[in-house]
């Protein structure tokens, strides 16, 4: 675990006062305002509720709308239904820990009730751990620590919030993603590798994380190749690679596998309650031993791409439709986000972007003297990591769901408008004349913690310049409208 210096306890501290703001507001949103009657997913109850399970759902509630259901669902069932096999396993079975921790109450509570409990407790927990492991993480790459508080402080207010709020997995992806990022810059290779492929069983696009790890072995190779034999090294190199791509992608393929078994091997079908099998049948949804879905017959039976192609028409320019303006339009300020953090870095290093950031130190000045904050040589990867991120969601996905999946897998967002920030508000430019850096466990008492400069940029709004005004103008609209319409089923990113 991380030394908690000032700095970090200042990041925990706003951390958690925004996950309790968080677990407030949508109680009273959940509270004063009707839900929507949206067709989604919503499986019956099998346990009849008593009184502290009704208030357990007043207070929590708007933590188990839309996709938060199946993760509920799954914990509390398994894997019953085709469409469950969209959601990876490492949430429901972290739910299933926080259930156990809460077996002492669980003859004055439901099942359901200990999961919404679950919910509640570890997303706080895993987002506010994952504001700390991004702050680790940029003191690692920006080599500015004023920078990497700034974004660990943008992450609290994240436009993503309700989804790292609510029975989503992004809390615990994001915390797996930036610990894996931290331990690589570390150079633990064997630990970064673990978590990159423990993030893997909590989201799909935790595949993409592997190129982190094969970039690192590229950049060992090329270090190595003046001292070493350059063919011993290259068999190393591409032993690596393989070990790399089959350790991060084996949660996924073990995932496929025991989907395969239970819809197109034959065996005893699991003993499914008769209410749940009727629900499974007025809407139309797939149960395990049943007929055999198509897809068992493919030359390579995935049911993920099945999944995502005939229940959610998830594809290659699929989503671009007039009716889906309105979605493109949510998701455009982080896509202009991504988009300009790539611009300005490419432009001011091109060189450095066209050699993919794997020159040697004496062939390249920026790595000789390199730029401190976002223009570090080390922030390519991740930019280029973001990138693909976002080529993928926009052309490929559901495109609303852009700002989820980018602010729960990329430090770009973060990094970036922490960069605008220090650079271009006079507010923070004045504090530069100030030498600063995390102050160390044994500091004098009368040394205070660095000051929460967000919240200062917050109580002088009117003197801010016009780019802290959008950016925080955005993450905090954001912030607020997602647990406004997200908590009552009404349609969010």
């Amino acid at each position: 675990m991380w030394p908690l210096d000032p700095s970090r306890k200042e990041v925990l501290r706003f951390a958690a006062s925004c996950r309790i703001l968080t677990l407030m507001l949508q109680a009273l949103f959940n509270a004063i305002i009707p839900d929507h009657h949206a067709d989604a997913f919503s499986p019956p109850r099998l346990a009849p509720s008593g009184s502290v399970d009704r208030l357990v759902e007043g207070l929590l509630g708007g933590l188990s709308r839309w996709d938060a259901e199946h993760f509920l669902f799954i914990a509390e069932h398994g894997y019953l239904y085709e469409h469950n096999f969209a959601f990876f396993p490492g949430f429901p079975w972290a739910l299933l820990v926080g259930t156990e921790l809460l077996r002492p109450l669980q003859g004055l509570l439901s099942r359901r009730s200990c999961l919404l409990i679950s919910v509640a407790f570890l997303n706080s927990l895993f987002s506010m751990l994952a504001a700390v492991a991004l702050h680790d993480l940029g003191c690692l790459v920006l080599h500015c620590p004023r920078q990497a508080f700034y974004a660990a402080l943008l992450f609290c207010l994240s436009p993503a919030n309700v989804f790292l709020a609510a029975g989503y997995s992004e809390a615990l992806f994001a915390f797996l993603t930036f610990s894996a990022m931290g331990q690589l810059e570390r150079g633990r290779g064997w630990a970064s590798g673990l978590l990159f492929t423990l993030a893997t069983g909590v989201r799909s696009n935790g595949l993409v994380n592997v190129g982190f790890l094969l970039h690192s072995q590229c950049r060992e190779f090329l270090s190595s190749l003046v001292v070493l034999n350059p063919l011993k090294q290259l068999i190393k190199l591409m032993t690596s690679f393989c070990l790399s791509l089959l350790t991060v992608s084996l949660p996924f393929a073990v995932f496929q596998y025991y989907a395969y078994t239970q819809f197109c091997l034959p065996g005893s079908a699991h003993s499914i309650p008769e209410t749940l099998k009727q629900f499974a049948v007025d809407r139309g949804y797939r149960i395990a031993k049943g007929n055999e879905p198509p897809w068992c017959s493919w030359d390579l039976p995935l049911i993920y791409s099945y999944i995502q192609d005939v229940y959610w028409n998830v594809g290659f320019l699929r989503y671009f439709e007039l009716r889906q303006v309105p979605n493109f339009l949510l998701a455009i300020p982080v896509a202009i986000l991504v988009v300009w953090a790539a611009w300005t870095y490419v432009t001011a290093h091109p060189w450095f972007c066209l050699t993919l950031g794997l020159q040697r130190s004496k062939d390249s000045k920026i790595l000789e003297k390199p730029h401190p904050g976002f223009l570090s040589p080390q922030v390519f990867v991740y930019l280029v990591h973001a990138t693909v991120l976002l080529l993928f969601g926009g052309l490929c996905m559901h495109v609303q769901v852009l700002t989820r999946f980018l602010g729960s897998s990329t430090p770009v967002v973060y990094w970036f408008p922490a960069h605008l920030l220090q650079d271009q508000e006079p507010l923070l430019r004045s504090l530069e004349s100030v030498p600063w850096k995390p102050l160390p466990e044994d500091s004098p008492p009368g040394q205070k913690a660095p000051r929460n400069c967000i919240m200062k940029l917050l109580y002088n709004w009117k003197t801010c310049s016009p780019i802290t005004r959008y950016i925080l103008g955005y993450f905090l609209t954001y912030w607020l409208l997602g647990l406004l319409l997200h908590c009552n089923f009404l349609p969010w990113t």
